[in-house]
């Protein structure tokens, strides 16, 4: 098969959009390599990708002056159709315009629509221009790759897409999270980012909705000899967490972090004691499955698909209420008969995202496409 892929996120962006269509193609190329993965970008990455080092996997840029938006959503179906590519996947929430027409199928992976549920956190015009590419993409595509069973209810209500058009298709974290560091790289991971001995850890964008001000607040309700390390690009948010810090004499017990190598992360998580990730809302949830693969007991937010990242052995409480998770906090940081059971409950949930039955998903679903 030949599949085309958008790649504007491949190559351009390197958080969640970004990591989900170079895990796809990854998972991909290692396991189906006999087929030609096409990825379509308006311009190459900046710096080396490993995706270079897969032979199944070759890029496609703007051979004219067309502008790169121009070019996604309007001049990629020729190339597209000049290539004979048997099916394109647009792997952020957009497909280009043309593709019935030119006879090529298409799937589509809708990742959340946050945007209809939270509208306070978007700009207007962000919305509208959200609303209307999802929109397109959900009317047009032949089907719709939900990655959580969330987002699956999400576009129904929402855009009133049948259910037999959506199917749920789940992703893994990166492997390198599954390797145990030894103790002499989790003690140059602790001294070079200055870690504390014992804390507990939030990663992602640090804004509004994932609420990182609520591990704060109930941080004051803990002993003192609990710290906080947060990871992730401050927005205006982050002024609001550290007024906090400051008004409540917390300075020495939370420790912010940014531009992390990557490398660094998975040690990171494995020096934490419980990962935290209160969010109000997401489309999956990316950062439980790297704690649990980590071995890093979780605990998460009722009311949106964070039960399905994190599974049974995980811990939810309401992304509101600091005391309940103060609580929760108090029963497993100093029982660890609980968190080698949490932990032990977390790699037998991981089993049902394995990247060998991801890819056979996607590869069937394709060929049942073409």
């Amino acid at each position: 098969m030949n599949i085309g892929f958008d790649g504007k996120r491949v190559t351009q962006n390197f958080t969640g959009l970004g990591n989900y269509s170079r895990y796809v193609l990854k998972t991909l190329a290692r396991f189906y390599p006999q087929n030609q993965y096409s990825v379509y970008s308006p311009k190459p990455a900046t710096g080396r990708s490993d995706l270079q080092d897969y032979p199944s996997i070759n890029f496609r840029y703007p051979q004219n002056q067309l502008s790169a938006s121009l070019w996604r959503s309007f001049g990629m179906v020729s190339n597209l159709k000049a290539a004979k590519t048997d099916l394109y996947h647009g792997l952020s929430n957009e497909l280009p315009f043309g593709l019935k027409k030119a006879g090529i199928p298409s799937v589509v992976t809708i990742h959340d629509l946050i945007f209809l549920r939270y509208p306070e956190y978007y700009p207007f015009i962000d919305r509208k221009i959200y609303e209307y590419k999802f929109r397109y993409a959900a009317g047009h595509a032949d089907k719709i790759i939900a990655i959580s069973e969330q987002t699956k209810s999400d576009l129904i209500n929402f855009f009133g897409i049948d259910e037999s058009g959506i199917e749920v298709i789940y992703q893994n974290c990166d492997p390198s999270f599954l390797a145990k560091a030894t103790e002499d790289e989790k003690n140059r991971v602790r001294t070079s980012h200055n870690l504390p001995e014992k804390f507990l850890l939030n990663v992602g964008t640090i804004e509004n909705r994932k609420n990182a001000l609520l591990i704060v607040k109930a941080l004051k309700e803990l002993k003192s000899d609990i710290k906080l390390v947060i990871i992730g690009r401050e927005t205006p948010y982050t002024a609001q967490i550290k007024n906090y810090i400051k008004s409540n004499r917390l300075e020495e017990r939370v420790h912010f972090l940014k531009n992390v190598p990557f490398k660094d992360l998975p040690l990171i998580y494995q020096l934490a004691d419980i990962f935290i990730y209160p969010s109000e809302f997401e489309g999956f949830g990316i950062p439980i499955l790297e704690a649990l693969s980590s071995g890093v007991p979780v605990i998460g937010a009722k009311g949106s698909c964070l039960e399905e990242a994190g599974g049974a052995g995980s811990v939810y409480v309401n992304p509101w209420d600091s005391t309940e998770l103060a609580g929760q906090i108090n029963s497993i940081f100093y029982d660890d008969d609980r968190k080698r059971s949490m932990i032990s409950s977390g790699y037998e949930h991981l089993k049902q995202f394995s990247d060998d039955k991801i890819a056979e998903k996607l590869i069937n679903l394709y060929k049942k496409l073409i």
